[in-house]
């Protein structure tokens, strides 16, 4: 069931909830990506990661199960009844190897094969069957239930993955719909101030407190900021568009931002300060989900190089099995270790080519493995370091430039005086007016910069899907 935020705020924008055209909601990062978690088919992906891991240790465990078994042989020919044999029983297997069998046995027939002749209440037999050689401390099917083990850990790392790089992607498109939304709002404050100048000065030419060519000029200055307009508003479209991709009902149905869904405005976004410091890079980058799963990989690796070691070993299994008759309640005072069936089973290849060859195929990959993961970790520690430094320059960059932003808009302000005193020149007001723009475009890009690098930190840590 999609969560009542959605329904109110992510809706087809052919719906217009909002009612009027210029009513806004504000959809601010945190209810966004609590949206993505929830709602984006890549979400409801890695949720199935889990049951994945869950329905693979369920098979391997399955290997474990007891056994019921029946067999039943009859042959009749010309009235005579050549044999009839039944055989039914339960055989256990174990983790430890050893597999425990009980059953009961009952065969006649005028032509049965003398070694299997029973009393004419049956048999019951119980014993074990386990390796002494191969097979001793582990087996396939042990060896299997260790590895589906491992791999219900790997499925909760690949669902941290994919979460990971989920929530990267919607917060990067998050923060470049900011910048492009405040962006916008300057070009519009840059276009309203021009067009309200050209019509001024219009006036002033008319009353001949101006020349005409400022109307010229100041009319050119209101084109170019039209044209800047115009360019925002095409980079904010399309950036909406973008983030209405991760905007989903129940990871079925693509949804679209209502009319008047805007991002949070800049006033309400600050530089955020590194949460870690400098000598945590090391520790952090070392639990990230990826290299934990290159780890088990390698420990299943591991595994796989302890059965072939086994396999070196000769095959040597044994077989008991204690039988007594069938008479009611009293088989069991009958029991006598004396009647018996038992058997031994020895083998093994005289050269061991294919063992030892499929032992060092598997040493071979975990070193290749263990390379693979060295470089990998330190790659990682490279990028972290990089986007740590990045993220503590755009702090000291954004303390800077929230002065020069406050300077420029100064420097406006009283050229604007002097040029209505007539005592500047219009040319000089719009050097002001574009430098006072060009601060705050570049402040927006900064805020973005700085919390794109917060974002890019954790990603290449591997920790956004825990935020």
């Amino acid at each position: 069931m999609m969560n009542i935020f959605i329904v109110i705020v992510l809706v087809l924008s052919s719906f217009n909830v909002f009612g009027q055209a210029d009513s806004t909601f504000v959809l601010n990062y945190q209810d966004f990506i609590k949206i993505v978690i929830q709602e984006h088919p890549f979400a409801k992906q890695a949720e199935i990661k889990i049951y994945e891991g869950e329905a693979n240790l369920l098979y391997a465990k399955g290997a474990f199960d007891p056994k019921i078994y029946t067999e039943i042989n009859q042959k009749s020919f010309k009235g005579n009844e050549y044999y009839n044999q039944i055989n039914g029983g339960l055989k256990i297997p174990t983790w430890f190897g050893v597999e425990l069998k009980g059953g009961y046995e009952q065969n006649r027939g005028v032509y049965l094969n003398p070694e299997n002749t029973t009393p004419s209440s049956g048999l019951l037999y119980a014993g074990v069957s386990f390796p002494i050689g191969q097979g001793l401390f582990i087996d396939k099917r042990r060896a299997e239930l260790k590895k589906a083990k491992l791999f219900n850990q790997v499925s909760e790392l690949e669902r941290q993955i994919i979460l990971n790089e989920l929530i990267f992607r919607a917060s990067v498109t998050y923060w470049e719909w900011f910048k492009n939304y405040n962006s916008l709002e300057v070009y519009k404050d840059a276009y309203r101030l021009a067009t309200e100048r050209h019509q001024a000065i219009i006036l002033s030419a008319k009353i001949g407190d101006k020349p005409a060519i400022d109307a010229l000029e100041a009319g050119i200055q209101a084109q170019s900021r039209l044209l800047g307009l115009q360019q925002a508003e095409l980079e904010y479209k399309n950036s909406s568009m973008l983030l209405s991709i991760y905007i989903w009902e129940d990871g079925i149905i693509p949804l679209e931002l209502a009319k008047g869904t805007i991002p949070v405005s800049i006033s309400k976004v600050t530089a955020l300060n590194p949460d870690i410091s400098y000598a945590e890079i090391d520790s952090l980058v070392n639990i990230h989900p990826a290299l934990n799963q290159s780890r088990l990989v390698i420990d299943q690796f591991k595994i796989d190089k302890r059965l072939k070691k086994n396999q070196l070993l000769p095959t040597l299994n044994l077989k008991y099995n204690p039988i007594t008759e069938y008479v009611g309640g009293e088989s069991l005072s009958n029991f006598s270790f004396d009647n018996y069936t038992w058997g031994l089973e020895f083998q093994m290849p005289i050269f061991l080519r294919k063992e030892r060859g499929s032992l060092k195929l598997t040493e071979l990959k975990i070193e290749e493995y263990k390379l693979q993961l060295s470089n990998k970790q330190e790659l990682l520690k490279y990028k972290v370091t990089s986007e740590w430094n990045k993220w503590n320059t755009t702090i000291k960059q954004i303390d800077l430039y929230t002065r020069t932003v406050d300077d420029t808009r100064t420097l406006l302000e009283g050229e604007q005086r002097l040029f209505e005193f007539g005592e500047s020149s219009l040319f000089k007001l719009n050097a002001r007016e574009v430098k006072y723009i060009q601060t705050q475009l570049k402040y927006i890009e900064l805020l973005t910069k700085n919390r794109n690098a917060a974002l890019k930190i954790k990603y290449i840590i591997g920790t956004l899907q825990n935020q």
